[in-house]
């Protein structure tokens, strides 16, 4: 039996700065990081190759990424659940819906997320003309994913909360949307011009 920290999943704001943070805290124990964006199944065979390499002290597998695809999870279960002697394994990632329920449920989860701050927008969804809707793109076209992500939040907590609109299923799934697209590196000027262009007036928007 180990005297480590046991395996487990971290889910984060940042998987980098949390890799690089988890290396130093772990010193002087042996830490071994498989950092990704999207974690496919040749990164789950080199994690077990690393797994099953006979070690005398303890040593961290650190599997870090975004996205974890299904058959790369799915690889990893036994591993997940019996691992060999002296390794430990520690997930790390933004959602906990990045992992599927079968993983979840062989690691004890800690959530280190930041509270969620909304920005405050300076922009009346209520009352929305193309004008504004143009000057609030072009101020904003140019954040990272994560800044992206808070605005498209930010915008939702404006919108339901500060101006009171009742969402529609169509624009609720737009947000939904919108978020996704994000993760997926789609470009943030057209992504924001569609999620703004449904609280124009309906003579706004053209046919």
């Amino acid at each position: 039996m180990s005297n480590g920290l046991g395996s487990h999943i971290i889910i984060c704001d940042n998987i980098e700065e949390r890799s690089t943070l988890l290396q130093q805290e772990l010193a002087p124990h042996r830490v071994v990081s498989f950092v990704r964006d999207d974690f496919k199944i040749d990164d789950s065979k080199a994690v077990m190759a690393e797994a099953y390499i006979a070690e005398e002290h303890i040593k961290y597998l650190v599997l870090a990424a975004k996205t974890f695809n299904t058959i790369s999870q799915n690889a990893l279960l036994k591993l997940l659940e019996e691992p060999p002697r002296n390794i430990e394994l520690i997930v790390i990632t933004e959602s906990k819906s990045t992992l599927l329920p079968t993983v979840r449920s062989r690691l004890k989860i800690i959530k280190e997320q930041s509270a969620v701050v909304h920005r405050e927008l300076d922009v009346k969804l209520s009352n929305l003309n193309l004008s504004t809707l143009f000057d609030f793109v072009k101020a904003h076209d140019r954040l990272s994913k994560h800044e992206a992500k808070a605005l498209v939040e930010s915008l939702y907590y404006r919108a339901t909360v500060i101006d009171g609109i009742l969402l529609s299923e169509s624009q609720i799934d737009i947000f939904e949307r919108s978020y996704r697209l994000i993760e997926l590196n789609g470009r943030l000027q057209t992504i924001l011009v569609t999620l703004l262009m449904t609280f124009l007036p309906k003579a706004s928007r053209g046919s």
